[in-house]
């Protein structure tokens, strides 16, 4: 075929898909605006996007990064690992502190020994007392021996009572030594990091080899199951809503289904909508953000494929004892 035969019919092609496309588009729009007509003021709709809950997977403690075991986009299920940091010095750590507890058993063990040691030096102090005691009313014993029985016995009381301070002081030692094995051994399960929750990874940031520091990120997890739209009504509209109110939303995307949604979030105070909001009327308006979330069984069950920023509309029910026009009646996915 000569070239420009080819270059005439490739832009025969292109015009078409344009042409169709285009009318698509239109079709779509006169849709839209149909069913917005339609709507009786029981029911506002705003535009939004798609979003979802966000978990920042981070490191507790500065480390290197020894490994990643996800790729962006992949599923991940609840306690799942994900990354490792390097736990070399922490394992030196939990050694050196397991040693501590096994000497601080130890001098345990010896306080308890020197207990009974004096213990016994106190009976037998007792014994020696009273049986001088008794010398002493038959006049078989001077005075001053009786006094010393009684300084024997006042000694012996008295390293009784300093060697139960020293068990309770080994006591002590051993608790402290068990929390520092404790709290080394929580550091060291914390250095294999774990996804909260299930979800997809939306972005790996970090790659083994780096070291981060306190708090660094290392990947992003998207909670799948804690889908949402955010949409700004006006003050008319937002003072009828209220949390739990129902809703829609239907997505450019897939616009054969209408998806069934709560209110979750009315804010309590008027702010400027965001840029995104195509007429400058509307920007100029004082809005109320309202936050509809989908309904999370319906999330479950379509997991896979859910997809975060997909733009949309998202109707609110103003009036509970209202019915859903026959174009919001719910549709979803089978």
């Amino acid at each position: 075929m000569p070239m420009k035969s080819a270059i005439k019919s490739f832009s025969s092609i292109a015009a078409l898909a344009l042409i169709a496309g285009g009318s698509w588009y239109g079709w779509q729009m006169l849709q839209s605006d149909s069913l917005s007509k339609s709507l009786s003021n029981s029911v506002a709709y705003g535009n939004g996007r798609i979003e979802a809950t966000e978990y920042d997977i981070a490191t507790k403690l500065p480390g290197r990064l020894v490994d990643v075991f996800v790729q962006e986009g992949d599923m991940v299920a609840a306690n799942q690992s994900l990354a490792v940091i390097d736990t070399d010095d922490l394992n030196a750590q939990l050694r050196e502190a397991n040693a501590g507890l096994r000497e601080a058993n130890l001098s345990r063990e010896y306080a308890v020994a020197i207990v009974e040691q004096h213990q016994s030096e106190l009976a037998f102090a007792k014994t020696e007392l009273e049986r001088s005691l008794q010398l002493e009313k038959s006049g078989n014993i001077p005075k001053e021996k009786v006094d010393q029985q009684r300084t024997v016995l006042a000694s012996a009381t008295a390293a009784l009572k300093a060697a139960n301070v020293n068990v309770v002081l080994s006591d002590a030692g051993i608790e402290a030594a068990q929390a520092r094995i404790q709290r080394l051994q929580h550091n060291i399960d914390d250095s294999t990091l774990k996804a909260p929750i299930d979800g997809r990874v939306l972005y790996r940031l970090t790659e083994p080899g780096e070291v981060l520091g306190s708090g660094g990120k290392v990947l992003t997890v998207l909670d799948l199951t804690d889908v949402y739209m955010s949409i700004y009504l006006p003050t008319s509209e937002a003072g009828r809503v209220t949390i739990g109110s129902e809703a829609r939303i239907i997505l450019d995307a897939i616009p054969q289904y209408t998806l069934p949604a709560k209110v979750t979030f009315v804010s309590a105070q008027a702010q400027f909508t965001p840029k995104s909001v195509e007429t400058r009327n509307e920007r100029d308006k004082l809005m109320f953000r309202i936050k509809v979330k989908i309904d999370s069984t319906l999330l479950k069950d379509h997991v896979e494929q859910v997809k975060t920023g997909v733009p949309g509309l998202a109707y609110v029910l103003l009036n509970p004892q209202a019915e859903w026009p026959e174009q919001l009646q719910v549709r979803v996915p089978e």
